[in-house]
């Protein structure tokens, strides 16, 4: 319970404070002594009733009780002055030796017996928190089957190199991160992403592109380290080492979020620093009481010593950073890195919300969503010259027209597209059937046409753009077939997760987007968002984040790639499928590694959780202090005034436990 132990000094790590983490075994030992010294007190307690308390046999036990109390405090200590620190654990041994001093060996057992119960209980606690953040670098497996030519060689996953092939069996964790080569399976992701269901894996088609650019690769070829191979075996090539794989930098931002003070960890931490030497004062000025009133020098010094005790800030060193690394373990677990106190703390106090469109509110990738024929011209007919050409080509849109028209089509025989060109910023120009076919805007049919686009066909396209479609028509020889119109469609969670958003009590949201205002304002309108900024470049987001940031804290939720500089302005900054993204992790105060807009209410609500937690354990501490010092100084037992202070500190530290169990909230609608 030493102040230091739970704060970190600029440029200092947290296990560097004082008498660094206890491991599992020292931690049941220290326990195993209090409890012993537990023992020693009540025994000797139970012979000083009958044999009376200056019994031999009495002191002895009672010494005994105090050796075993204080050995790991003592070793705490001494370390502490070695490194010029005063902390409130050599504050507890002066005045054991205080009580001590005036006889009364049962008093400073009993100190030291709770004090050394409340340390390793603390320390217990507060690893059950770091725990779940360790079990996961526990993931990885040791070693890996790696193929040589024809054979398999088991080697240690640290000595595995990019480019590597790595053999998984079903219900193996997989090694490395990287992509899949052959066969096809599922993908337990949740340690990484928070993904609830495992993921379909299969191939790359092209593995030479997927090692040149391997962040490219789709999420339907991508594995991490750490997750568990569900189904069929198949085999993996590596594409980062394992010091470098996202489980490895989810572990260490998360080991290094313990040093993120909050803003309420800040505070603490300038009120100890005055309120320490004030103890000390207020300590020593009571030792000169008994030339002021009526009593003894060693009344006085036993009251000094009681106040000692009651006074110390274990509880408050305590309360704010065991309810941050609960917080920002219980988010890990479900795939959500939070940086720190900081943004955990922002996130429950937010203004409004910023979203990017494409990749977050959308699922980043143009669907066709309307098939428009022309009279007497069936789907089959428009589609199949639609696909047949655009199968020549290379843009975005295309790709989604041939994957969602062949799916329409179900496989029918396609006719033969040839001498493809592109008309920059209107359309295509190809060969189908020997007839030249025209596939563009409307504005590329007033060129080529002198009539231009059938009237029915163009106030059609024209109703599917007001409603946020990019459209073209299709023209074959003399006759048009008719028009097609794809949309970067909606997340199927979006609408759900803005209503949550909204029975949490966030009413400002807006969706920033570089498309057109129409577009913006039709996927807006979809999800139910109310105000949407269309035709927006990198910089009009900052400017628009900053403006927003006028009536309070603003979440900018993005992709952590085209974003990032509003990302960073923004209050906090939270990326979305940020696993495998160095920028997303690397930019992001928050980051939802899973491509999961669901898991925003569920760190929204944790964040107000843990604000409620830090606010509860502030008041208990700081009252506590205020309650016993006025009643240690009226004569108040220092046993009664260790059993409050020690209970205060477990109390604080329980209740930053219950964070480990928050639940996420359930699905709206």
């Amino acid at each position: 319970m030493s102040v230091d132990s739970h704060e970190s000094n600029e440029g200092e790590s947290h296990e560097d404070s004082a008498h660094d983490e206890h491991d599992h075994g020292s931690g049941n030992l220290e326990l195993g002594l209090a409890l012993f010294s537990g023992v020693l007190l009540l025994a000797g307690w139970l012979v000083g009733r009958t044999m009376g308390e200056d019994a031999l046999i009495v002191r002895g036990l009672y010494a005994a009780a105090c050796l075993a109390g204080a050995w790991f405090t003592v070793r705490e200590a001494i370390e502490n002055l070695r490194k010029r620190r005063l902390q409130i654990d050599t504050l507890m041994l002066v005045a054991a030796a205080g009580a001590i001093a005036l006889g009364h060996w049962g008093e400073a057992g009993l100190l030291l017996f709770l004090f050394s119960l409340g340390h390793s209980l603390e320390n217990y606690a507060m690893g059950r928190a770091r725990r779940a953040i360790e079990a996961l670098a526990q993931l990885r497996p040791e070693t890996a089957l790696v193929r040589r030519g024809q054979e398999l060689v088991e080697t240690k996953v640290e000595a595995l190199q990019v480019g590597d092939i790595v053999v998984v069996k079903p219900d193996e964790r997989i090694a490395a991160d990287g992509f899949v080569v052959v066969g096809e399976t599922s993908i337990d992701q949740s340690a990484i992403t928070g993904e609830s269901v495992p993921v379909d894996k299969r191939p790359v088609v092209d593995a030479t592109t997927a090692r040149a650019n391997p962040d490219a690769v789709g999420a339907e070829h991508r594995v991490f380290a750490g997750t568990l191979n569900r189904a069929q075996l198949v085999e993996i090539e590596v594409s980062r080492r394992a010091d470098q794989s996202t489980l490895s930098r989810v572990v260490e931002m998360v080991r290094s979020a313990e040093n993120q003070k909050s803003p309420t960890q800040l505070f603490t931490d300038r009120f100890q620093r005055y309120f320490v030497p004030a103890v000390l004062s207020l300590a020593f000025v009571l030792l000169f009481a008994w030339l002021v009133i009526d009593e003894p020098f060693s009344a006085s010094f036993y009251r000094a010593m009681v106040v000692l005790v009651a006074a110390s800030p274990c509880a408050l060193a305590i309360s704010t950073p065991s309810a941050v690394l609960s917080g920002v373990a219980r988010a890990a677990r479900s795939g959500v890195l939070i940086k720190g106190g900081a943004p955990l703390e922002r996130l429950g106090v937010l203004h409004a919300l910023a979203f990017d469109k494409t990749g977050t509110l959308t699922e980043g990738q143009p669907r066709m969503t309307d098939v428009l024929t022309a009279e007497k011209i069936s789907e089959e007919t428009l589609l199949s010259v639609a696909v047949a050409v655009e199968r020549l080509s290379d843009h975005p849109l295309a790709a989604a027209v041939v994957r969602d028209g062949s799916e329409r089509l179900g496989g029918a025989a396609l006719p033969v597209a040839s001498n493809l060109q592109s008309l920059t910023g209107k359309g295509l120009r190809a060969e189908v059937d020997g007839q030249i076919v025209y596939m563009g805007k409307r504005a590329l049919f007033a060129e080529i046409d002198t009539a231009g686009l059938p009237q029915d066909l163009d106030a059609r396209m024209l109703r599917l753009e007001s409603e946020g479609r990019t459209t073209f028509a299709v023209k074959q020889g003399d006759s048009y077939l008719g028009a097609i119109g794809l949309m970067d469609t909606p997340r199927a969670a979006a609408t759900a997760v803005i209503a949550q958003l909204r029975a949490l009590g966030i009413r400002e949201m807006v969706m920033l987007s570089g498309d057109n205002q129409q577009v913006a304002d039709a996927v807006a309108k979809s999800v139910g968002i109310d105000r949407a900024l269309g035709n927006l470049m990198p910089e009009d987001k900052v400017t628009t984040i900053r403006e927003l940031q006028a009536a309070g804290d603003v979440a900018m939720i993005g992709d952590g790639v085209n974003d990032a500089p509003a990302l960073a302005v923004a209050s906090v900054g939270i990326a979305m499928g940020a696993a495998g993204s160095d920028v997303a992790l690397e930019t992001a105060d928050v980051a939802l590694m899973g491509d999961d807009l669901s898991k925003l209410p569920f760190v929204i609500g944790l964040s107000r959780q843990t604000r409620r937690i830090i606010r509860q354990n502030l008041w208990a501490s700081l009252g506590m202090v205020v309650i016993l010092i006025p009643a240690t100084i009226l004569g108040l037992k220092m046993g009664v005034a260790v059993l409050f202070h020690e209970g205060s500190t477990l109390l604080v530290v329980g209740n930053a436990l219950r964070l480990l169990t928050y639940r996420e909230p359930q699905n709206v609608g």
